[in-house]
């Protein structure tokens, strides 16, 4: 498994590929430690960037993921962006030592935690928080990122998704787990959420992980994943249909494709790069800002 992520990663890198996104899924046994991988990946790296996807805040105290967040951008050159999720699955979370957190107090947490990292991350000498869920008294904030690092939030409930209007960088969804109607939705929550909270909705980045193969035939499941973590099958087409696919989630308001490949094979990564990339070099009709499309491949 390291050695194929190893050779996945360096095409990537060396293909054109924008980012790369490591799931965190502490209590998967045969997952490597998300935060010691990313490292290991980037010092082999040359320009892609990586980002959690997402860190799995119930069981990743936010002062110490700020403190190792900012360190990976400075290292690397500034190739780190922060996911930052809740916790998809509260029971294996608790069975791994985490807190067992209600839906609001998830939303609580999330909250706090991400002002706790920004706190952390600003060139204030000091810096003192008292939250319900996470507390920071006469704190030293450093070092600072290499540049203002992005936090996007996997938000799947209205509470969560009005957050990221309110507060976040960024919102990374997985199709499968949303409809297309509930994305959309979604977009239009996080519109209004920041326009209420005073923020330009799109200074909000839109990303999506969509699972599936390039190519005709049936795509695997994946054995990875617990029973239920996504609602529907993988998609599944020739480069041609993904292009054209691509450009309906963009019309539904999402600015970053993150292929998932349900195949973690070289041959699907090459056939991103080699076949469906170059099909998106031109802007596509509906995208936010300049209209093009950062593609990017996430694998354990």
């Amino acid at each position: 498994m390291l050695e194929r992520s190893r050779e996945l990663v360096r095409v990537a890198d060396e293909g054109g590929l924008a980012l790369v996104g490591v799931q965190d899924h502490p209590y998967q046994h045969h997952f490597f430690d998300t935060w010691s991988l990313i490292p290991t990946l980037l010092a082999e790296t040359k320009r892609i960037s990586f980002f959690t996807d997402v860190a799995s805040l119930p069981l990743r105290p936010p002062a110490v993921m700020a403190k190792a967040a900012a360190s990976l951008d400075v290292l690397s050159g500034g190739r780190f962006e922060l996911g930052l999720g809740g916790g998809a699955l509260p029971e294996l979370i608790a069975n791994f030592g985490g807190p067992r957190r209600t839906p609001g107090e998830t939303v609580e947490a999330i909250d706090e935690a991400i002002h706790v990292i920004r706190l952390l991350w600003s060139a204030e000498r000091s810096v003192s928080f008292e939250g319900k869920h996470y507390r920071l008294n006469d704190a030293r904030p450093g070092p600072r990122p290499a540049r203002p690092i992005a936090i996007w939030v996997g938000a799947f409930k209205p509470r969560m998704i009005r957050l990221v209007g309110r507060k976040a960088d960024g919102w990374l969804p997985s199709y499968g787990v949303l409809t297309r109607d509930e994305l959309r939705f979604g977009n239009k929550q996080i519109d209004e959420a920041a326009e209420k909270a005073g923020r330009d909705p799109s200074s909000i980045r839109r990303l999506i992980n969509i699972q599936g193969l390039i190519g005709d035939r049936p795509p695997p499941r994946r054995a990875d994943l617990p029973v239920g973590y996504l609602a529907g099958e993988p998609l599944a087409g020739p480069a041609g249909w993904w292009v054209e696919t691509i450009a309906g989630f963009v019309e539904d308001g999402f600015d970053t494709i993150i292929f998932w490949p349900v195949d973690t094979s070289l041959e699907q990564v090459e056939r991103l790069i080699a076949e469906v990339l170059p099909q998106l070099a031109s802007p596509i009709p509906g995208a936010r800002g300049a209209g093009e499309i950062p593609l990017q491949a996430p694998w354990p």
